[in-house]
């Protein structure tokens, strides 16, 4: 099966440049700053055997069923084939021959430039599993990678049924322009009127984005709030949609300086740990769906609709 490449979208590309040239400024002892990440916190591993190399969206898991994001490349740029096998190997004693089997499908990203795989696994114990894919080429080889991941007994941030935290997001009333709530070119104001604790109040579902338009340096991050803005535009008397930015600070970001960088504390109220997330959350205050790195607008959709539908 034929490769097909792409190459990383890195938000501004010029805005970036300055701000890696800032992190490699200092002295060899100073360490990197610890609020501004280029990985997005998301892990990735390589193959020792061949050129294969996979960044995991979805490392935030615990027993139970979720959704399983990662991007999958090689030398020549990202590989997208319509599906792949995905076997998942529990932890010992499990039979190492007997492993999970799902289909992961590709998903492309708006504008077709990257995408990830998407499937659903189940995870009935904790420990660390591993998950293997392998990779037909066009000579008739065939290429593996198998890589560690961690299910714990607990998800860090909300889980499926779990009560949204009432954080007290701000909204355009508290700012002098957008420009210092999100890092997007161009905010849609629709996305910062309400804020997280009022809008758990309102009796209606509530939409979720944190994410930094603006900075958008990793591979699994993609055009999200945008995304939002469209759902929002198809259904916007049957939710509540809000936008969080990663950085409190976005104005003083976009001068270049990543040592101004402070993420949200919000972050730490959610108990997330990679840059992009989004949450779809009841007219009871309960997260229904959860999702880590980028989803695609049909994803959410299904999932609004799956509250809204009559």
């Amino acid at each position: 099966m034929p490769y097909a490449v792409t190459v990383p979208h890195l938000g501004t590309l010029s805005l970036l440049l300055t701000l890696l040239l800032a992190a490699c400024g200092g002295s060899e002892d100073e360490p990197p700053s610890p609020v501004f990440r280029l990985d997005g916190g998301y892990p990735s591993h390589q193959s020792a055997d061949n050129d294969l190399s996979v960044i995991f969206g979805t490392p935030d898991l615990a027993v139970g069923s979720h959704r399983i994001a990662f991007t999958l490349s090689d030398t020549t740029g990202i590989i997208h084939v319509p599906t792949i096998e995905l076997r998942a190997y529990p932890p010992p004693p499990a039979p190492n021959d007997d492993p999970r089997r799902v289909t992961a499908t590709f998903a492309e990203f708006p504008l077709g430039l990257r995408g990830v795989y998407l499937t659903n696994l189940n995870f009935d114990q904790p420990g660390e599993w591993h998950l293997e894919t392998t990779i037909s080429t066009t000579d008739g080889s065939t290429s593996s990678i198998r890589f560690p991941v961690t299910i714990t007994d607990s998800t860090s941030a909300p889980d499926v049924g779990a009560p949204a935290p009432r954080s007290v997001s701000r909204t355009i009333d508290d700012v002098a322009s957008l420009l210092d709530l999100s890092s997007g070119a161009n905010p849609d104001p629709a996305l910062y009127t309400t804020s997280i604790d009022v809008a758990l109040d309102d009796g209606r579902p509530l939409v979720i984005v944190f994410a930094s338009p603006g900075f958008c340096t990793n591979a699994l991050c993609g055009p999200q709030v945008e995304v939002l803005s469209e759902l929002r535009a198809r259904y916007p008397n049957q939710a509540t949609y809000i936008h969080v930015d990663i950085y409190e600070n976005p104005q003083q970001l976009r001068q270049g300086d990543i040592n101004l960088a402070r993420r949200t504390p919000l972050l730490d109220e959610w108990g997330l740990n990679t840059d992009e997330w989004t949450f779809i959350i009841d007219a009871d205050s309960r997260v229904i769906h959860r999702f880590e790195s980028f989803a695609a607008l049909e994803e959410l959709e299904s999932a609004l609709l799956s509250l809204i539908a009559p």
